[in-house]
């Protein structure tokens, strides 16, 4: 079995900590935009992007970018 994204709690964990979009982007080096995409699930941040953002958020980025296991067909 191999493990595939399930989408992301990048806002979930952002609106914890009280930042916004703009203040996570400053925080870890990208633009506001890239959080949104993030966000959104429409873009897939690099390894060291998501250790920033796991870092930036006090979580780890199994945290952030939770996967569920795919079930054989």
């Amino acid at each position: 079995m191999s493990a595939i994204p399930q989408g992301n709690r990048v806002r979930e964990y952002r609106k914890r900590a009280r930042l916004t979009q703009a203040e996570l982007g400053h925080a870890v080096g990208v633009s506001r935009q890239s959080i949104i995409s993030t966000e959104k699930s429409q873009y897939a941040p690099s390894v060291y992007l998501a250790l920033r953002l796991a870092a930036a958020l006090a979580a780890t980025v199994e945290e952030l970018f939770p996967l569920t296991e795919e079930k054989p067909q």
